[in-house]
């Protein structure tokens, strides 16, 4: 048994990297607690267990005597392979802690494995199994059992079952990611990726420069016939993404990032980061967009408040404005952003429209009943009045 224990140590310091030294030490160590359990030590008593690297045999002492015992022999080879499969096992556990700690910021590849509440478990190609969490998801999406996802490696710890990998499908970096893979100019540096906003699921504004002049920035994302962004596109199960020309110069790069509303007059306040953006009448809800998201994706793309006015309202404060007959439907009481969205895209985009329309017209959208659509015409009747 001495010399076969030897050369399995060996074996597995060769195929898995662990140091036979220190397998020799694991094994003395859990000897010693083997021993303390066959006889009765005395508080105050040393127990030594050595196993021999030359020979492999085992002794033992208890104090100043060695302990022998034909049971130590068979204890032995039973705690030596206890000590083997725990440390093989954590051995392997913090290879894949390494190997996915340095692809933290990278795409990962695998399949469902199994659903917990609404988290995902995904099977990285049997490396491991990393996890999805319910807000790291686009509400969007839904997965089956067995298949295909791609998600960011948004972080990886170290706890007690081994290391457990964070993804993410819904962090702006996946879309970048998949920027990256997609487009070979962005892989090799030539184009850059300037800033990027997203709304999951939805939404993705993506800023881009090319630093070579011959080379297109938005050419490049865009693809012969499209094909790289439809790609992209695919990925993220049909999110929207307007991929914008990335300016040095502020108002352009505005213009560009509140594409495709056609802008009049950009008033910029530099010592604080503020746009008023004017628009004519027939581009404000197309410059702000539904619900807000064009602006909103705009604004933090180039990192700056916009503020999105008609020639009627522009320079008036707000307090003006709620006065003012201007298309805003925020001026309406009680109504939010989703609301906002169903009238505007049911061809109520104004208060004048509203407070003009037959309560049939109103009571047909979507999530609007008689007694909320008579008081939305109502106050926008009252409005009208000043």
């Amino acid at each position: 048994m001495s010399t076969e224990l030897l050369s399995v140590l060996e074996h597995i310091e060769r195929e898995k990297g662990i140091s036979k030294d220190k397998l020799i030490e694991a094994v003395e160590l859990a000897l010693v607690s083997a021993v303390k359990k066959m006889v009765d030590v005395k508080p105050g008593i040393d127990v030594k267990v050595t196993l021999d690297r030359e020979t492999g045999k085992i002794k033992a002492y208890v104090g100043k005597k060695e302990f022998k015992s034909v049971e130590l022999g068979r204890i032995a080879a039973q705690t030596a392979k206890q000590v083997i499969i725990q440390r093989i096992r954590e051995a392997e556990k913090e290879l894949v802690f390494n190997e996915f700690q340095n692809k933290v910021g990278q795409i990962a590849s695998g399949t469902v494995y199994r659903f917990e509440k609404d988290n995902i478990i995904v099977d990285l190609l049997g490396k491991t199994e990393a996890f999805l969490p319910k807000r790291e998801q686009c509400f969007n999406e839904a997965f089956k059992q067995g298949e295909r996802i791609s998600a960011y490696i948004l972080d990886v710890k170290q706890n007690a079952k081994g290391p457990l990998i964070i993804l993410s499908r819904s962090h702006p970096n996946f879309v970048r990611k998949l920027f990256e893979l997609e487009v070979p100019e962005i892989y090799e540096g030539i184009v850059e990726i300037k800033s990027i906003s997203r709304q999951p699921g939805e939404r993705t504004k993506i800023a881009v420069w090319s630093k070579d002049e011959k080379v297109d920035s938005l050419g490049s994302c865009v693809g012969m016939r499209g094909t790289r962004v439809k790609n992209i596109v695919n990925e993220l199960h049909g999110e929207k993404i307007d991929i914008v020309r990335y300016k040095d110069d502020i108002k352009e790069y505005i213009i560009e990032a509140l594409s495709p509303a056609k802008i009049s007059e950009i008033k910029l306040d530099k010592d604080n980061k503020k746009a008023e953006i004017i628009v004519a009448d027939d581009q404000l809800s197309l410059a702000i967009g539904k619900h807000g998201q064009n602006v909103r994706l705009a604004s933090k793309l180039v990192g700056w408040e916009l503020d999105i006015r008609t020639r009627e309202t522009a320079g008036m404060d707000k307090k003006d404005i709620t006065r003012s007959k201007e298309k805003d439907l925020s001026n309406l009481e009680g109504i939010g952003e989703k609301l906002q969205g169903v009238l505007i895209e049911g061809g109520f985009d104004s208060v004048e429209k509203i407070s003009n329309a037959d309560i049939k017209d109103i009571t047909s959208l979507k999530g609007i009943g008689k007694a909320k659509g008579e008081k939305i015409i109502k106050g926008a009747k009252k409005l009208m009045k000043g």
